[in-house]
């Protein structure tokens, strides 16, 4: 028996224009945008259908403008009465995989993305990072270049996307002697423009008040299965999903390991 999984993205899936078509035709849809305008003070409608895409790309900016447009996405899949049995979200589009599975409002939703917007972008104007693309190596040949290149300064798997592409992150030298070496041994290693090491402890900084934030939101017990970034694992329980969460920040995306449910 078939099943359906509803997989939402997150940073770096952006483009000027992204949900403009679904604004312009649904009335339920210029609500969310609407509701994600209030929370945020932000003009999300404008960067997301006419840009400039610099200033949609800044984090602050992003998360709160993705996060609309997967829940637009999905209150038009709603509509036509398209349900699903698992669902996930990469990173950041795990608040839109919770918010999909009935755990997080989408209040709660908007107001934990916006909030976790602004302390990595606090934190990344602290701390300089940079994150690469590995592509051609395992994740077992990547965490060793990572653990030898550590005693040089920050650097740690952010992403396994796919059994030979992950993304490192962490302070600029380091990773790019990971990328260096990785090259060498004939892989593909591709700088990403991002604002900041996401998924590293260059923005721990950040946990303690975004768990905070967590704290503030109502989570509750998902309807459907929601597959974790952290784990790669359902979680039932709505302590059991805030805790997860609380470490989704500085941890490891394990999207390759999460596919292979």
């Amino acid at each position: 028996m078939k099943k359906t999984a509803f997989l939402f993205p997150g940073q770096g899936s952006q483009a000027v224009g992204m949900g403009a078509d679904l604004y312009r035709e649904f009335d339920f849809v210029r609500e969310i945008f609407d509701m994600m305008e209030e929370v945020t003070r932000i003009n999300i409608s404008r960067l997301c259908f006419k840009g400039p895409l610099e200033e949609l790309t800044q984090t602050v900016n992003l998360q709160p403008a993705i996060t609309a447009v997967n829940m637009a996405c999905l209150a038009v899949l709603q509509r036509e009465n398209v349900t699903f049995d698992f669902c996930a979200g990469h990173s950041l589009g795990e608040y839109s995989a919770l918010n999909a599975s009935g755990a997080l409002s989408r209040a709660d939703t908007a107001r934990v993305v916006f909030r976790r917007g602004e302390l990595m972008h606090r934190e990344a104007q602290k701390h300089q990072g940079a994150m690469q693309a590995i592509v051609g190596l395992t994740i077992a040949e990547v965490q060793q270049l990572v653990e030898e290149a550590q005693p040089h300064g920050i650097v740690a798997v952010a992403n396994h996307n796919m059994e030979t592409q992950i993304v490192i992150t962490g302070a600029p030298g380091p990773v790019a002697q990971v990328g260096a070496r990785a090259a060498a041994k004939g892989a593909k290693a591709v700088p990403l423009k991002v604002s900041g090491a996401w998924h590293s402890e260059l923005i721990r900084g950040a946990e303690a008040e975004f768990t905070e934030c967590l704290a503030a939101a109502s989570f509750q017990k998902p309807q459907a299965h929601i597959v974790l970034n952290v784990t790669a694992q359902t979680a039932e329980k709505p302590e059991d999903l805030l805790a997860v969460m609380a470490r989704q920040l500085c941890s490891p995306v394990r999207w390759y390991d999460s596919m292979g449910r």
